[in-house]
């Protein structure tokens, strides 16, 4: 799959898991308003849509690729066989499921509870844990000022102020879409509400 290319999209009924093999993609909510909000990341191992094809339902999110991706495709059926036949396997699914949902708990808390420079300091640790840093210091994955709007839950306008000022106070050094985090700890100590 090439970079921007949706491997599915929200309302559709999946014949199947999808691993991760090579890449990143993005899974994203529309909301109201019409925006796409990135509610996570999906990378190198992770398995996605394991959720609905077990519960039978449609995908509530869309999935999108933020680089170039190699993903393996596994039928329901096989997956199914698996889950009944192989308690392993079935108790590796349901703590999957059951971390991702712990996550978004966390997440919904944050988002209630922090304030919007408390959000753009965990999601820019969110990005660096995930993809890591370039030769050059900088996070491995560019994103536009939209899409991090969207992860933090503010306007365009209102995160490119936050970035400037994240960057005046030497927090984060910005080049285009690239973004390298100055001081973890510092970063961390603005999530925390120390900064």
């Amino acid at each position: 799959m090439k970079k921007g290319e949706p491997l599915f999209e929200e309302g559709d009924h999946l014949k199947g898991v999808f691993c991760i093999r090579e890449g990143a993609c993005k899974l994203t909510k529309l909301s109201s308003n019409g925006k796409n909000h990135i509610v996570k990341f999906i990378t190198k191992g992770d398995l996605l849509g394991q959720r609905s094809v077990i519960s039978d339902e449609s995908v509530n999110l869309s999935a999108v690729a933020v680089n170039d991706m190699e993903v393996c495709f596994i039928p329901r059926d096989e997956i199914m066989d698996s889950f009944r036949g192989n308690p392993d396997f079935s108790v590796e699914v349901v703590r999957d499921i059951c971390y991702d949902l712990k996550n978004s708990d966390d997440v919904s808390v944050n988002m209630a509870q922090k304030n919007v420079k408390q959000r753009l300091a965990d999601s820019l640790l969110y990005m660096h844990d995930t993809f890591g840093e370039d030769i050059d210091g900088f996070i491995k994955v560019q994103l536009s000022r939209e899409e991090i709007a969207g992860m933090v839950g503010t306007a365009t306008e209102s995160l490119i102020r936050m970035l400037s000022e994240f960057s005046k106070k030497g927090l984060i050094e910005v080049k285009g879409k690239r973004i390298k985090i100055s001081s973890i700890l510092k970063i961390q100590n603005v999530s925390d509400g120390i900064m």
